[in-house]
């Protein structure tokens, strides 16, 4: 069964199964499919009240922005105080927690979780099952493979969370490990599998378990077009 607020404004289409609350804002020509929440509030909310009614979690919810030419895939699930730029795409069951902003063009795969107080860039593509915790920062047209876990907390389960921030244009090998407040610098590459436990430079490549210094950015590249002409 859908819903959709007494305070939403539609402009793009929103398929009938699918719940939208509190003052959300849906723009021209983005498609929300069935069995999306949009403006879903967060946990302090929930535990003040007695939820017997969609109408009272409107009535709660601080709702969503989602942009132009959006789509949000089916089984998906975007938390109040969130804003979606222009062009995003989000695959099934994805998860983006309150106060989560995400840039123009980027694409998330489908079972990534995008924890609350993530800032992404524009362009980037985060790949399935991925994992982004709170207060991660990622630049623009960066790249992230499927099942990368980055975290957040260095002793856990403590009080104290460090984000991760991740420069313009780097790539994340699919299953890699980021420990909690490491900075990967522009154009880095680390590779599949890696865990890395302290900053990267600027257009190196790093690898292993601690990740260690392995190549240039350039290098890299010179091997992918060699291996794209193959």
């Amino acid at each position: 069964m859908g819903y959709i607020g007494k305070r939403s404004r539609i402009l793009g289409r929103v398929m009938d199964d699918a719940v939208v609350l509190g003052p959300s804002f849906i723009d021209n020509d983005t498609f929300i499919d069935g069995d999306v929440t949009l403006g879903y509030p967060t946990r302090s909310k929930l535990k003040e009240i007695i939820i017997k009614s969609y109408d009272e979690l409107d009535n709660i919810s601080d709702g969503v922005f989602i942009g132009k030419k959006c789509i949000i895939r089916r089984g998906s699930i975007i938390y109040e105080n969130s804003q979606l730029e222009d062009e995003v795409e989000l695959g099934h069951n994805v998860l983006v927690r309150s106060g989560s902003r995400i840039g123009r063009g980027t694409r998330i795969g489908s079972g990534a979780q995008i924890d609350g107080d993530v800032l992404i860039g524009k362009d980037v593509s985060i790949q399935s099952l991925a994992y982004i915790p709170a207060k991660s920062r990622i630049g623009n047209n960066v790249f992230i493979g499927p099942l990368v876990c980055v975290t957040n907390d260095r002793y856990p389960p403590s009080r104290k969370l460090v984000g991760v921030i991740i420069e313009d244009e780097a790539v994340i090998g699919a299953g890699s490990i980021l420990l909690p407040g490491i900075r990967i610098g522009k154009g880095a590459v680390v590779a599949a599998g890696s865990i890395v436990t302290s900053d990267v430079e600027d257009n190196s490549i790093v690898l292993g378990s601690p990740a260690r210094l392995h190549a240039t950015r350039a290098e890299y590249e010179h091997k992918k077009r060699k291996y794209e002409s193959g």
